[in-house]
């Protein structure tokens, strides 16, 4: 198997453990089949088919304008993603990227608290995951189907990134065959050609008060409830560092997002407010459920439950990957505790995704022993990470595209819209929905949480790069944006 030198390699320092090539060893395990599909199966998240029926509760039919507006800036910020990517991929994906525009703290920030948003989501996931076996076995408990996933996916994640690559293939190819039957099931019921079913015109869409029956404020927190069912998207960011082309996979997996988040998020959302009423409490309760027993599918509901509980073992098959490659990569450029930075023989940073998978499971026990304190507490802390992060990611793509037209506009193999406009548009819009979260007292909490980890990971970050001598050891010695371990990457395309 070849391997690559990664980006975020650390400089060797003197009497350090190991050298560069021993800490950066990782391996272009996965194929270009297994990056498209996971570029395909990482926008259909378990947060469309679950989190969607409170949304539309709150917009009615107007949620398609709110799935279609986050889905905008969502498209804005994979872009800014891609075109720093595919000019200099990285495990560390945006953190890396962070880093060189903004400085070693910047890189620091980012990228912890990504991997601490990654592996409560894990815990989450996992405990969702089990709820469902548990109804199908009513004699298990769900720590058990808990401790068999985690363990599942934590095997899998060990031995070789190819396994990796397979596992999410095939949950990819599972939730796409579901979403695009879906969608074809509803397109058939809205024009009226599937047998026993009426076509609903548009009744649904403008009676019941209308095309925004709760007004703009219902608008509003639908179109909170949607931003945060995009999250996952960065994953095929940092799987590119371990494909066989990067800067190839990058660049075709960002130049197809807008049509898969137009037809997956915006298209469901449309035939599902078109073929039910918006306040139906099938709806509320599962819409996509309610769609399919609306057509006359059979066991409509457990076929539901077959797609979510793929969906949720996609998702922590994905974030058991993503938060070890993204902890691999803070620990290469000397931001985090050093023994984990190992790499296996097969190139697998192994002490990495045992640590997020026991950060994971720890998190699953919390959530059994103090769910509505301990545990409510970490998912209060991390609420408005993604936000967090698209922050970072646009503020670097900023600083970043700059220097690349000045440095090496060789390497723009995928460039931003409109820049610096859609750049400064897109902040614009995570500020907006920032200030959206003060709108609510539960995303106000988590807007407080995330907000207070944010400043002590800034604080960290400052002290860290302050104490640190000049030119010393790692991406995290520097004081000054792109310098230190982050200048090791290559400008041929390859990591």
């Amino acid at each position: 198997m070849s391997r690559t030198e990664l980006s975020d390699a650390p400089s060797p320092s003197p009497g350090g453990p190991g050298t560069e090539k021993e800490q950066s060893a990782l391996s272009n395990g996965l194929k270009q089949r297994h990056l498209s599909m996971i570029a395909l199966g990482g926008v259909i998240g378990a947060g469309l088919f679950v989190g969607s029926g409170a949304g539309i509760a709150a917009a009615g039919p107007s949620i398609v304008l709110a799935y279609a507006g986050s889905g905008l800036l969502v498209m804005l910020v994979m872009r800014m993603l891609g075109e720093m990517s595919a000019a200099n991929p990285a495990s560390g994906s945006f953190s890396v990227h962070a880093e060189r525009a903004l400085g070693p703290w910047a890189g620091f920030t980012a990228g912890w608290i990504y991997w601490t948003l990654l592996c409560v989501a894990i815990a989450t996931e996992a405990t969702a995951a089990a709820d469902i076996v548990t109804h199908w076995f009513p004699g298990t408990e769900p720590w058990m189907w808990v401790a068999v996933f985690m363990a599942l996916f934590c095997v899998t994640n060990l031995v070789a990134v190819r396994n990796f690559g397979e596992t999410e293939f095939w949950f990819a190819a599972l939730k796409i065959f579901a979403i695009t039957a879906f969608l074809l099931l509803g397109l058939f019921a809205v024009v009226g050609v599937l047998p026993g079913v009426d076509a609903p015109g548009t009744a649904n869409l403008t009676g019941e008060g209308g095309f925004m029956p709760t007004g703009t404020d219902g608008l509003l927190v639908g179109l909170l409830a949607s931003v945060f069912a995009y999250g996952g998207l960065e994953t095929v960011t940092i799987a590119a560092a371990e494909s066989e082309n990067p800067v190839r996979g990058v660049a075709k997996a960002v130049r197809t997002a807008m049509w898969r988040i137009a037809v997956f998020y915006v298209g469901s959302m449309l035939v599902i407010v078109t073929l039910i009423p918006w306040n139906d409490k099938s709806v509320i309760a599962g819409p996509y459920a309610a769609v399919l027993d609306y057509i006359g599918i059979p066991g409509a509901a457990q076929v539901m439950n077959i797609v979510v509980l793929v969906a949720l073992l996609s998702a922590m098959n994905a974030n058991i990957y993503g938060a070890s490659r993204m902890a691999y990569s803070l620990i290469a450029r000397g931001q985090g505790p050093r023994f984990l930075g190992k790499v296996s023989a097969s190139g697998v940073p192994r002490p990495a995704v045992v640590a997020s998978s026991v950060f994971g499971f720890v998190a699953v026990l919390l959530n059994f022993w103090w769910p509505e304190t301990v545990f409510q507490w970490l998912l209060n802390t991390v609420g408005a990470a993604t936000l967090v992060v698209w922050g970072f990611i646009a503020l670097s793509q900023l600083i970043s595209r700059r220097r690349l037209e000045r440095e090496a506009p060789e390497k723009l193999v995928v460039r931003m819209w409109g820049f610096p406009v859609l750049t400064v548009v897109a902040l614009l819009g995570i500020v907006a929905v920032l200030l959206l979260m003060l709108r609510e007292g539960d995303t106000r909490t988590q807007l407080a949480f995330t907000g207070c980890l944010t400043v002590v990971l800034i604080a960290v970050g400052l002290a860290r790069q302050k104490a640190l001598p000049r030119g010393g050891d790692g991406g995290a010695s520097s004081s000054a944006p792109g310098a230190g371990s982050a200048e090791a990457e290559k400008g041929d395309g390859t990591v």
